[in-house]
């Protein structure tokens, strides 16, 4: 789905006293890959993997679909990464230093980068991007002024005509200045590079409406060129022989964006690669695909459902406590996904570092439900409905337009709130006019997944009373926003993980969502293809630069 501010994108049941049964990640080789397709086995040194329409827009930091970030991750490595485990390591820098004070970051970048026209990449090209996000004209997503850079706030909002936090020592090495300490700008001034001589040559501050020339000619430095874009149908890229780390020995990749089922693509071999919902039936159905290698993988995303803070309804903790009880979420888990998700008991993924099992999620517990709604007032009418000032318990519910999923759980749902006395109001609808209508404060409660997180702050910034996305307008606890500035206060992860728990434990007594599930990723690839390493916070970007087709017997 979508996403607020990098958020948006759509216990244990108190009646079973067995653990719910959750699958293990796993990966299964192909049975036999001489299986393989004809369409696939002939297409010879090309690569075919399966993406949903993109915007068009493939210059980093300006997109707002996460697919044209997909299309971007195949041109545009950064400074910085983030592996398998949510840590960062180099790519584009060599190496880095952060003083002890923690207000000087220093990246040393690696020897002869290039673009991949041949240009030099350097530090000129890192200082260009930088203080292009903090344009005063910046209409982008990627938010600079949490880093505290000095001097950003003064070039985005004065009259200063460079950014006095940024000083470039040579080629290959520069350093930011900050103000105060943020954990999270070894990443984001660690991110994707412009060139300064291409995206920067008709460059004036206050101006940047000239970069949308620019959006589907885009210059790169990551393992693959973009060649061609053709809507509906294909993005293709080369193999970039300026890659730092070497050109790939994949020649051609492909993204083909052409509608239509993904799992018959990928049987017939028009796909070498794709993404499947997980769930027992995929599983098996790809495992009879003897030619598939198959990956099961925890991601860095879960999924939730949204209180509309500024409704009278929930602006008291307690009847979202109640919400939570009243709601028996690991029935909708186990029927909906069919032991391919886990239920969720913080606002981050088991796969991260920042992640507790020491705090419990809420059991479904219809009896405390019940007491909380009348100790909030809430008592039950002649019919079943609580009542309160004369006003009947009813929330509206949004979510996007129904699917088996949606109705798995709007009819555990209703039948559920029904059952504590909450009339359970659903309306469905398409994504943008659900976006629309958040935005405006129509809802009550709105279902979304969270995007990919490399790292733990994406998750909950929303819930800081300073945020200014709509999803969590009205949502203001002094101690909340206390330990999410102290979560990113220091660089350590041990120390940065402590301030989360501490966060969490929190978010349980004063609860900003209702959390659901950690979701799996189901992945398969074509034994003809090797490389794909698919991982719960960058997806397949990583694994890229190391894709080849081989001979299957």
């Amino acid at each position: 789905m979508g996403a607020d501010d990098s958020t948006r994108s759509v216990e244990e049941n108190g009646e079973n006293e067995e653990e719910p049964t959750v699958v293990e990640d796993v990966k299964v080789k192909a049975a036999d890959p001489s299986s393989s397709p004809a369409l696939a086995s002939n297409r010879g040194n090309t690569v075919v993997v399966g993406l949903q329409e993109p915007g068009g827009i493939f210059t980093p930091h300006f997109n707002t679909s996460g697919y044209d970030g997909n299309v971007q991750a195949v041109m545009f490595p950064p400074l910085v990464d983030i592996n398998e485990k949510g840590e960062p390591f180099g790519r584009l820098a060599e190496d880095w230093d952060i003083s002890e004070d923690e207000l000087t970051y220093t990246y040393y970048l690696r020897d002869d980068l290039k673009f991949d026209d041949g240009s030099p990449l350097t530090a000129n090209d890192v200082a260009f991007t930088v203080t292009l996000l903090f344009d005063p004209d910046y209409p982008g997503t990627t938010d600079l002024t949490e880093t505290n850079l000095v001097g950003g706030l003064d070039y985005k909002e004065g009259d200063a005509d460079s950014i006095a936090g940024i000083h470039v020592i040579d080629d290959q090495t520069i350093e930011f200045q900050l103000e105060e300490p943020n954990a999270r700008a070894l990443t984001l001034l660690g991110g994707t590079v412009l060139s300064e001589n291409y995206y920067g040559e008709k460059y004036e501050k206050g101006d940047l409406d000239y970069m949308s020339d620019y959006h589907l000619k885009p210059l790169g430095a990551g393992p693959f060129k973009f060649e061609a874009y053709h809507p509906g149908e294909e993005i293709r890229f080369s193999a970039n022989e300026h890659y730092y780390n070497g050109k790939p020995e994949v020649d051609t990749f492909v993204y083909r964006t052409t509608e239509g089922d993904s799992q018959q693509f990928f049987q017939t071999g028009e796909l070498d690669y794709s993404g499947f919902v997980a769930t027992k039936d995929n599983f098996e159905l790809l495992e009879s695909m003897e030619f598939a290698n198959i990956d099961l993988y925890t991601s860095s995303n879960y999924s939730y459902i949204a209180f509309n803070h500024e409704s009278e309804v929930f602006k008291d903790p307690n009847v979202r406590i109640a919400f939570n009880l009243g709601l028996d979420r690991q029935a909708y888990i186990d029927a909906r996904f069919q032991g391919y998700a886990q239920l969720a008991n913080v606002p981050v993924s088991p796969i991260s570092w920042a992640y507790t099992d020491e705090i419990e999620a809420f059991p479904y517990d219809p009896e405390e439900a019940k007491r909380l709604l009348d100790e909030a007032g809430w008592k039950e009418g002649p019919d079943g409905i609580r009542e309160k000032d004369g006003q009947k318990l009813t929330v509206y519910f949004f979510t996007t337009d129904g699917s088996g999923s949606n109705d798995i759980f709007v009819t555990l749902a209703q039948e559920n709130y029904k059952d504590i006395g909450v009339d359970f109001q659903i309306e469905q609808m398409d994504f943008n006019a659900l976006l629309a209508r958040v935005d405006n404060g129509d809802h009550d409660l709105v279902s979304f997944s969270t995007t990919m997180q490399p790292d733990p702050h994406i998750g909950v910034q929303a819930f800081h009373s300073s945020h200014t996305g709509n999803t969590f307008k009205g949502y203001k606890n002094e101690e909340v926003d206390r330990l999410i500035e102290a979560s990113v206060a220091v660089s350590d992860l041990d120390a940065r993980a402590e301030a989360y728990h501490e966060l969490y434990e929190k978010l349980k007594e004063d609860p900003p969502i209702i959390l659901l599930n950690y979701n799996k990723s189901l992945a398969a690839t074509n034994a003809r293809v090797e490389g794909f390493e698919p991982n719960g916070f960058r997806g397949i970007s990583l694994s890229l630069e190391n894709l080849r087709v081989v001979d299957t017997p």
